[in-house]
């Protein structure tokens, strides 16, 4: 007990009380920060907080992110404005006109941002090259605004791409845009179907094999 009072300063009975050191205030210091040593490697932070090492995209990433996008699509209501698919090419995201654009418009539809932002979530996680390309049908337009169907089918193409870089995350290093008008259909222009089918953005996210394809046509080597 006794060392416990002369520890706080308390005086012993008949003792003068000891005398406490007391710290200068002009020599304290901050303590120094420590430098972690292991480095960490690039990492991607998704909306859910999550933070994960960018990866290229096997065939089994394709099923679950087409799983992903389909569940979400179902459980919104929204299952017909979007198709998904696996391709040679890889994981292909078909946004319908209905869904995105007014007729003759390349504005995307402020309802339907939602719907993109999913699907941008699903593909953030991968380290894939991505094309982004814009359909038309066989309908010729002639506005103050596009000139013909390739302008259209650009311009929506763009407008996708600067929401999946710009608001949504992903890597614009990997992104490729095109406009091919009313010349790419995947049905006949004969009938209504046909060209509501025609009428989309299609955003196609690369498999290896495909992007070593769009590498070599791009290269200066012979």
């Amino acid at each position: 007990m006794q060392s416990m009072q002369s520890a706080f300063g308390m005086a012993q009975a008949g003792a003068p009380a000891p005398k406490i050191n007391v710290i200068p205030s002009n020599q304290i210091a901050p303590v120094p920060d420590i430098k972690p040593s292991m480095v960490m490697p690039p990492i991607n932070k998704t909306n859910s907080g999550i933070r994960r090492p960018k990866i290229v995209a096997a065939e089994g990433d394709f099923r679950q992110m087409k799983s992903s996008i389909e569940a979400f699509l179902i459980k919104e209501g929204v299952r017909d404005k979007v198709t998904v698919e696996i391709t040679r090419r890889g994981l292909v995201v078909s946004l319908k006109e209905a869904g995105f654009f007014d007729s003759g418009s390349a504005t995307v539809k402020k309802q339907s941002l939602a719907i993109l932002a999913a699907i941008a979530e699903s593909l953030s996680n991968y380290a894939n090259g991505y094309r982004v390309e814009g359909h038309t049908d066989n309908v010729p337009i002639h506005s103050e605004q596009f000139r013909s169907n390739w302008e259209l089918s650009s311009t929506r193409a763009n407008n996708i791409m600067h929401l999946l870089t710009e608001s949504y995350g992903l890597s614009p290093e990997n992104v490729s845009t095109v406009g091919y008008g009313e010349y790419r259909p995947m049905d006949s222009n004969d009938t209504l179907e046909g060209r509501a089918k025609n009428r989309r953005v299609d955003i196609v996210f690369l498999n290896a094999e495909s992007e070593k394809l769009e590498a070599r046509a791009f290269s200066k080597e012979p």
